[in-house]
């Protein structure tokens, strides 16, 4: 199960805003401040921008997610980081 995405959630709040408690809505919205806050801490040249924009919309990711996907590759391209290979003889529990 995954957490839902921060933007839906204040999209959510913002349609029942008269139902949400005080408390959880200063929760979103500190959420969405560290988010806005972090978000341009990597900027890279239009080209790029333009690139990863594009990208992000094919894979159907956020911006931020398309960076670690693209900076996980390629440290599991290059043997930074461990990469696990599923055997094809080996049992995967109906898993694969």
């Amino acid at each position: 199960m995954s957490l839902p995405d921060t933007a839906m959630l204040l999209e959510d709040a913002a349609e029942e805003i008269r139902d949400i408690a005080r408390s959880d809505l200063q929760i979103l919205l500190r959420r969405a401040a560290l988010r806005f806050r972090n978000s341009s801490a990597v900027s890279f040249e239009d080209d790029v921008e333009d690139t990863l924009r594009d990208l992000s919309g094919e894979l159907g990711m956020t911006r931020s997610d398309t960076i670690r996907f693209i900076v996980r590759e390629w440290m599991e391209k290059n043997t930074y980081l461990p990469v696990y290979f599923l055997d094809e003889d080996g049992a995967v529990d109906g898993n694969a």
